[in-house]
């Protein structure tokens, strides 16, 4: 070493072996002084104003390089080079640029303390100075931020209050012919990808968000267009599993506004509608969709099939899940009136798959399958549930469908009917992807990940206070078998609601047998049932001493609660079921600060 180095000591060449040896010692013992001084100094500072860190830095300083510190810089204060330099002062300046130039945010003053011994004020203050002005700066980011935030909150909401203006989507307009103008001045935008199209009374919107999943799951970037919604407008449209964006919905409308104001003009001087809300959300998520871009979407009619807007769209599959009573008022009483608008989505050369249905609904569809020479996979004959078993969260299911069997699939939704759901979702998948068995490691992940908000959603424990969106008769009884299978209550009690134009009594018959008690409250809005009526049919149902009535959710989940634990069962065994419509469990997911 004292060869490589004449700098360090001098020309020595022709020292005697012995005083190599004697230099050599000593700058061993020097090195481990160095080394024992460091190790002191940084216990002594403990707890760390020294940074474990920083360490490995103050150890590579006092090593014996190949090249000192000095050879670098060629002079040192005094300008004789590294002859005459100050260790410990090199070793100070050289941490401290260290400390300077590596804390981002600006050093802690504790480590320039245990580097110089000293604070350097001038220093702090600069320090100081420079937080203050990036805290300042974050802060004006925060700002401009929530501004920004806001003023796109107030647009969306200017839209959404302009849409809702028009004719609601409930009350139905014989015509896909407005729709189909708007769609053709902006180029057939739903022309641009595959789709799959779903109809029935219950389980299509459940039935759509699997199918989102599976087709995530496999790869592919989805829109799905789903009503109505839970708490925002803009779950409506639905890009890669999430509610469109704010930018995303104002941008949606911008672009169809102007073609919608002129057929709008064309059909009002020809003495016709302007478009409803419904189709101008169905406007605007086909557009959306072919903008983002998507490879496929999954679409749920709003209302019926023939003459919904949604059915501008040539799907190449589409879904037809179990027909009953709903809607009466605009679809017909009877089974077979509702099941022949519903049978409209039905194209020519399409793959439909077909639920398990009453027959007089099951014959229509056929028949029009027929017409079309559509292709039919119809449950229990071409695909069924084959299994299941109650699980964590869910349920294992076993289905058989034209190209394999599943077995032990878990699905994270409660109730027999959500299992049918599945095996539908499954064969449209198979279907759309052309017919084939779908890798299993794949279609699990897709099935895990499925969701369905507001669907025996459990929103609260102790007591368990559950949400379902059940509004018809079908619906409550698939309601009623789950909540016996999944949540084994010993007291349960119901918060209910509904729409005016609901079969409130029948509905309430449905649960009577399941509930102990029922609290009846109003929600907001034209079409919704007011409190006194729902109160005197639910007394009729239940008797005037099983029900109460609580002007808003709150306090009737409240009321529900409390009548529910007035028992000595344990805790676990009390039971809340809000349900009868889709608002209200919209306004339970939003009293429980859930998210849909």
């Amino acid at each position: 070493m004292a060869n490589e180095h004449p700098a360090f000591f001098g020309d020595e060449q022709q020292q005697s072996k012995k005083g190599e040896d004697l230099q050599q010692s000593n700058e061993m013992n020097a090195h481990e002084r160095r080394e024992q001084h460091h190790r002191d100094e940084y216990h002594e500072h403990q707890p760390g104003t020294i940074p474990a860190d920083l360490l490995p830095y103050l150890e590579e300083a006092d090593a014996p390089d190949e090249l000192a510190l000095t050879d670098i810089t060629g002079t040192d204060a005094t300008g004789m080079g590294g002859m005459n330099a100050d260790p410990e002062a090199e070793r100070a300046a050289a941490l401290r640029a260290l400390v300077e130039s590596s804390l981002l945010l600006g050093p802690d003053p504790s480590i320039l303390a245990g580097i110089e011994g000293e604070v350097d004020e001038e220093f702090l203050e600069d320090a100081a100075q420079a937080k203050a002005e990036q805290a300042k700066l974050e802060h004006e980011r925060a700002l401009d931020e929530a501004d920004a935030q806001l003023a796109l909150d107030t647009r969306v909401e200017e839209i959404y209050q302009s849409i809702v203006s028009r004719a609601p989507e409930h009350n139905v307009q014989p015509s896909t012919q407005r729709v189909k103008a708007v769609l053709d001045i902006l180029g057939d935008p739903q022309s641009s990808y595959p789709a799959i199209h779903i109809t029935g009374t219950n389980g299509k919107t459940s039935t759509a968000r699997i199918i989102d999943a599976l087709l995530t799951a496999f790869g592919m970037k989805t829109g799905r267009f789903t009503s109505p919604h839970l708490l925002d407008a803009r779950e409506r449209i639905s890009l890669e599993g999430a509610p469109i964006s704010k930018e995303g919905f104002i941008a949606a409308w911008e672009d169809v506004a102007p073609y919608i104001d002129m057929v709008d003009e064309r059909s009002t001087t020809e003495g016709g509608p302007r478009l409803s809300f419904f189709e101008v959300f169905t406007v605007m998520a086909f557009a959306a969709f072919a903008d983002y871009p998507i490879d496929a979407a999954v679409v749920e009619v709003g209302m019926g099939g023939l003459w919904d807007a949604t059915n501008t769209l040539d799907a190449g599959v589409s879904v037809i899940m179990p027909i009953d009573r709903d809607h009466t008022t605009w679809l017909g009483s009877k089974i077979a009136d509702i099941a022949r608008e519903k049978a409209g989505i039905i194209k020519p050369g399409q793959i439909v798959v077909i639920a398990e249905q009453p027959e007089e609904a099951l014959d229509i569809l056929l028949e029009r399958a027929h017409e079309v020479d559509a292709v039919v996979r119809l449950e229990g004959r071409d695909f069924e549930v084959l299994g299941r078993q109650m699980g964590v969260g869910g349920q294992l299911v076993s289905v058989r469908t034209p190209a394999a069997v599943y077995e032990d699939v878990f699905l994270p939704l409660f109730g027999e009917h959500q299992a049918h759901n599945a095996a539908c979702a499954l064969v449209g998948v198979e279907a759309f992807m052309g017919g084939r068995e779908l890798d299993g490691r794949i279609m699990e992940n897709g099935m895990m990940a499925a969701t369905s908000p507001g669907r025996l959603q459990v929103v609260r424990h102790s007591p368990t206070i559950i949400a379902d969106s059940a509004h018809n008769p079908a619906g409550v009884r698939s309601l009623a078998r789950a909540l016996e299978e999944s949540f084994p209550f010993a007291h349960t009690v119901g918060v209910y609601s509904a729409m005016a134009d609901k079969e409130i009594e029948a509905v309430l018959s449905e649960m009577e047998p399941h509930l102990d008690s029922i609290v009846v409250t109003q929600m907001p809005g034209e079409r919704a049932a007011d409190l006194e009526t729902l109160q005197l049919i639910a007394a009729e149902v239940f008797g005037e001493e099983r029900v109460q009535a609580r002007d808003s959710l709150a306090d009737a989940v409240d009321l529900a609660a409390q009548l529910a634990e007035a028992t000595s069962d344990p805790a676990d065994k009390a039971g809340v079921v809000v349900f009868g419509s889709v608002v209200l469990a919209g306004h339970m997911l939003s009293l429980a600060g859930k998210k849909a």
